[in-house]
């Protein structure tokens, strides 16, 4: 765990979390949709890349990994996706991480790029969205991660100035869309990028998974 820096104090009114990776253990199950997928379409893609490429949007992950567009890989990943979701189970203590956050004052949104069927189980798989102010997905927005737009929208949901908003994600997607809104962002490790690169991202501190940001709540920039 990296604590974070110190700086001028600033008050933090709500917290962003990012869902997929950050909440939720789904990142390698998104890898393996996603490898059927190019696979069957006839794309040979490794683990790895599709890995590095997860917070992307499907469209821009697609376009990044084979250079161009392809609709019949990013309906391939859906399906199977769909298959795999109920199988995944957000990681330790991610409800009362979000009860503490919700009770020490904190305006709670959840930024995912998940729809329809995800966002149903994101909060079931949460603990219920008792906790939760807003909820913005890939909906609400024209352009994914990691453009700024649902960092942004966010941010307006909770009804804060953009200093006065911290995110949390686990990807250098999320960093970089958070810094282009003016927010400040905690990367967590759980879903499978280093210390290191997310800070070199960009990222004010860095926790292993939600049970350790709940652990040293009072010494990260949630507080």
């Amino acid at each position: 765990m990296t604590e974070p820096a110190p700086s001028t104090a600033t008050t933090t009114e709500a917290v962003l979390f990012d869902v997929d990776g950050t909440l939720i253990d789904t990142v390698y199950q998104h890898v393996l949709a996603w490898w059927e997928a190019f696979a069957e379409a006839g794309h040979t893609v490794s683990c790895f890349d599709i890995h590095r490429a997860i917070g992307r949007g499907s469209e821009d992950l697609v376009e990044s990994l084979i250079g161009r567009a392809d609709d019949a890989v990013v309906a391939g990943h859906s399906k199977r996706w769909s298959e795999l979701r109920e199988r995944t189970t957000a990681f330790h203590q991610v409800p009362e991480l979000l009860r503490h956050c919700r009770d020490a004052g904190l305006k709670v949104v959840l930024c995912t790029s998940g729809q329809g069927p995800d966002l149903d189980f994101f909060l079931r798989a949460i603990g219920g969205d008792g906790p939760v102010h807003a909820v913005v997905s890939s909906e609400d927005v024209e352009r994914s991660k990691p453009s700024p737009e649902i960092v942004q929208k966010a941010v307006e949901a909770a009804g804060v100035r953009p200093e006065r908003a911290v995110m949390v994600g686990d990807t250098v997607y999320d960093i970089k869309a958070a810094a282009g809104a003016g927010v400040r962002c905690i990367g967590v490790m759980c879903g499978g990028i280093g210390e290191q690169e997310l800070l070199a991202a960009g990222a004010v501190a860095v926790y292993g998974n939600p049970s350790e940001l709940l652990e040293g709540f009072d010494g990260s920039p949630l507080r």
